[in-house]
């Protein structure tokens, strides 16, 4: 996400006996698909196939309906969206289950976090992690395992602005660890505990929030810019380890999203969170082409086509959805038609001239 001063909220294996009833099927991805139905069958209990509207958690529903069976349908999978409670995790959340899978939902929000497992019914599960803890990151991978059978989706999506300042107002010693733990280590953490789940079991997609702010200088505080430039990069080096097993490692660098707990407002209640969502949602960045303000939506409708089969042959890459920030600065002629340039070489092909 693009930062001014942002703050943002934050061991298992599928087992197949080989000599059951899937040791005849040889393919492996049938054998995944064909597991997963029968282990599943038993497990879910009926639950609502797009979540309803609720008083407490207003829901944006997305630009375009998903049928069944189509390209980027989840019907079957299971995904974990870490920092899952609220802002662009939380829309990420809702768009995973209106498109049919079942998630968990990663965050240390606890209340949120249950309120929405709640609200969505029996395809969503709320576990507490923190994703600096190694450990916590494990632990809901197991989770996911041991609940819907197995991890097709990984959305490392936690994060928060971090330790900021100019360089001699830094407290380092202080602050530094916990803003690399959660911001790097913990999407590390993701990716090497999903993997280890989604190697044995055929592939998946692991995805990982990083930033414009990863892209260029100046648009973040010095650790966060960094780190959020270490995930572009650690998405491009495990995507060569991992694409051979099958699975896509792909970023997502966010511009400005219009969030509840953008530029540090996380003491806000629930209704004040809605209305500053609104107003941030009115106002029209004067650096973007388009002009608005990004919407969690946004991104989790990138975030859909990257755990979809619709993107099964991408990985190793970081996608900006900024609403064409990074793009550059329009030249914008002068109110008379002419430009300073232009000017200028009016003026000296004069005096050549003369």
């Amino acid at each position: 996400m693009f930062l001014l001063n942002l703050s943002r909220s934050t061991s298992g294996v599928r087992y197949r006996d080989t000599a059951g009833p899937l040791s005849h099927i040889r393919d492996t991805h049938q054998r995944r698909a064909v597991g997963r139905s029968v282990h599943r069958s038993a497990r879910r209990r009926p639950g609502p196939t797009v979540p309803g509207k609720s008083p407490n958690l207003p829901y944006e529903r997305g630009l375009y309906s998903i049928k069944k069976g189509a390209p980027m349908d989840l019907e079957n999978k299971v995904a974990i969206v870490t920092g899952g409670a609220s802002g662009m995790g939380l829309a990420t959340v809702r768009r995973f289950v209106e498109a049919g899978a079942q998630v968990i939902i990663a965050d240390v929000q606890d209340e949120p976090g249950e309120r929405l497992e709640r609200e969505l019914g029996n395809k969503v599960r709320y576990h507490h992690t923190d994703v600096a803890v190694e450990g916590d990151v494990e632990a809901v991978v197991d989770r996911a395992v041991a609940e819907f059978g197995g991890l097709d989706v990984m959305f490392n999506n936690a994060g928060f602005g971090g330790v900021g300042g100019e360089l001699e107002q830094l407290e380092i010693a202080e602050h530094y660890r916990y803003t690399v733990d959660v911001l790097f280590t913990g999407v590390l953490a993701g990716i090497k505990h999903a993997s280890r789940v989604m190697g044995p079991a055929g592939g998946g997609s692991i995805i990982s929030t990083a930033s414009v702010a990863g892209l260029r200088g100046g648009w973040g505080p010095h650790v966060y810019s960094a780190m959020k430039a270490a995930v572009i990069n650690l998405t491009k080096s495990t995507s060569l380890e991992l694409g051979p097993s099958n699975i896509r490692v792909n970023a997502i660098c966010p511009g400005f999203i219009a969030t509840a707990i953008f530029a540090g407002q996380t003491n806000m209640n629930w209704d004040q969170r809605m209305e500053f969502i609104a107003e941030l949602e009115k106002t029209e960045p004067a650096n973007t082409p388009i002009q608005r303000a990004g919407k969690g939506l946004d991104i989790a409708n990138m975030a859909l086509f990257l755990a979809s089969d619709a993107s099964t042959f991408i990985t190793g890459q970081a996608f900006v959805v900024d609403g064409g920030l990074t793009a550059g600065t329009r030249r914008v002629p002068a109110p008379d038609g002419v430009s300073r340039f232009q000017e200028i070489a009016n003026r000296i092909q004069e005096g050549d001239d003369g």
